[in-house]
């Protein structure tokens, strides 16, 4: 678990510029396989855009709606950090589990999903974001499952952490701990997350640094 304070881009890796490259339908829409590539996948209503504006520091760069289900797309953004520090691409994949979703809707980010992520070598890791206070639900099973299918090396972000109580926080993260036992993909490591009270902001983004620089 992270009890990290606030932590702010400042002088570091974090204090370039990240700019949004282009939104994909089918995967032949995606850009060139040149870099590396880190995506974050959730539900559709588990604030996973304010995530990725928190992570690099920049209000508006993922587009956070209050209608859940927006992004219906691979969304891509170019990290490039302070002083070309970071050299990745940051997907933004099509939130899941939206209940007013058409069935042609599922069936169709169901397709892209699976051909992203079967054909991307250059994807290095996804970062699954669970809400804190549901806990692993049916729907994040069935994409654990997907992810586990394609091999993807996997790590999981607890988001909205600063809902529950400290004591509550601990037993949420010891049921999402027992839940991911049977996915063989997952990091050992959970990241216990908050937008709002920056909480486990700076192992994140560790984290994203190090896959972007690894390569």
């Amino acid at each position: 678990m992270s009890n990290d304070p606030k932590a702010e881009p400042g002088e570091t890796p974090w204090a370039g510029e990240s700019v949004f490259i282009t939104s994909a339908v089918s995967t032949s829409g995606l850009p060139d396989g040149d870099k590396v590539e880190i995506a974050f996948a959730g539900r559709s209503n588990v604030g996973k855009s304010t995530l990725l504006n928190t992570l690099v520091g920049r209000k508006g760069l993922a587009k956070a709606s209050n209608t859940p289900g927006r992004t219906r797309m691979l969304n891509y953004f170019h990290l490039t950090g302070n002083k070309g520090a970071l050299d990745c691409y940051l997907v933004d994949m099509p939130g899941f589990g939206y209940a007013r979703a058409s069935k042609s809707e599922i069936k169709s980010w169901t397709g892209l999903v699976k051909a992203y992520l079967r054909g991307r070598v250059t994807l290095r890791r996804v970062f699954f974001l669970i809400d804190t206070r549901r806990g692993v639900m049916p729907g994040d099973k069935e994409i654990l499952e997907l992810l586990q299918e394609a091999a993807v090396s996997t790590q999981v972000i607890m988001t909205k952490a600063d809902k529950l109580k400290i004591s509550d926080r601990q037993k949420a993260y010891e049921a999402v701990k027992k839940d991911l036992k049977p996915f063989v993909i997952v990091h050992p490591d959970i990241l216990l997350t908050s937008s709002l009270k920056k909480l486990g902001i700076d192992e994140l983004r560790a984290a994203v640094l190090d896959l972007c620089q690894n390569i």
